[in-house]
């Protein structure tokens, strides 16, 4: 690689543009010049000479003399190359301090008096990821299920879920559609912390998922592959309350069958 192309290269590192680099370079071998004569030596229609010029006058990479007709380009120092970037770096640090004085602000505004937050996650990772959020939670988690699209849904994926539930401690209640599939997990409800009340599946089936826990409903559209969370401490509370007494209907299903 030329000396001229290395050059290049290293002043397009400092954050000037190809034509900036190829006006500053010709104007610094000119050492003074009118627009057309830095653009042709550049490579540059005049339009984009003046353009680029009056870019790296900004920059204090170029000062101006005369007036137009004759008004002529000067290079300065290429020293100024450095107390540009250093000036742009102290005026990045002033606006990041800013940034970092208004972000608790913003938070409060985003947070206000506990408005509800909504998410959406689609296709595959989008109900891996609303899974994973349950896996934070502080509570017994309240559900409604149908195990085989569960495992329809994410094959492979809840066998390693259940473990991971499991060994955070963190207990869940099903109310499940009554199926084999269903059945045969509630097998292991013991080594898994949870409790599995069923429903009729002609009845009472249902195919989406909803989890309950924290401040926060968690439902995965198996039909549409979208999961969505709910933030909100006032519809999480109802939706706890809906789901106790359905519980208690579940149960007496059950004991009735």
């Amino acid at each position: 690689m030329s000396k001229n192309k290395i050059i290049e290269k290293q002043l397009q590192a400092t954050g000037l543009s190809n034509n900036e680099v190829s006006a500053y370079l010709a104007l610094l071998d000119l050492g003074k010049g009118t627009v057309s004569q830095i653009s042709r030596k550049a490579g540059l229609n005049r339009t984009t000479g003046y353009d680029i010029l009056d870019r790296l006058v900004a920059k204090r990479l170029v000062s101006i003399s005369g007036k137009e007709p004759k008004q002529e380009y000067l290079a300065e120092s290429p020293d100024r190359i450095e107390n540009f970037l250093l000036a742009e770096l102290e005026e990045k640090q002033t606006q990041l301090e800013n940034a970092r004085k208004t972000i608790p602000q913003l938070k409060s505004i985003h947070n206000v008096a506990g408005r509800p937050q909504i998410r959406f996650y689609e296709g595959t990772e989008g109900l891996k990821q609303v899974y994973e959020d349950t896996l934070t939670s502080h509570e017994p988690i309240r559900g409604y299920a149908s195990v085989d699209d569960m495992h329809l849904g994410l094959p492979g994926y809840f066998p390693v879920y259940y473990e991971r539930r499991t060994q955070k401690n963190i207990p869940i209640r099903a109310i499940l559609t009554d199926t084999p599939e269903g059945r045969e997990r509630a097998k292991h409800d013991a080594e898994e912390i949870r409790q599995s009340a069923f429903v009729p599946a002609q009845q009472y089936g249902f195919h989406p998922e909803i989890n309950i826990y924290d401040n926060k409903i968690m439902i995965a559209s198996w039909r549409e592959k979208l999961g969505i969370i709910i933030e909100s401490g006032e519809i999480a509370d109802a939706m706890k309350k809906i789901f106790e007494l359905a519980w208690i209907a579940a149960k007496g299903i059950k004991e009735e069958s």
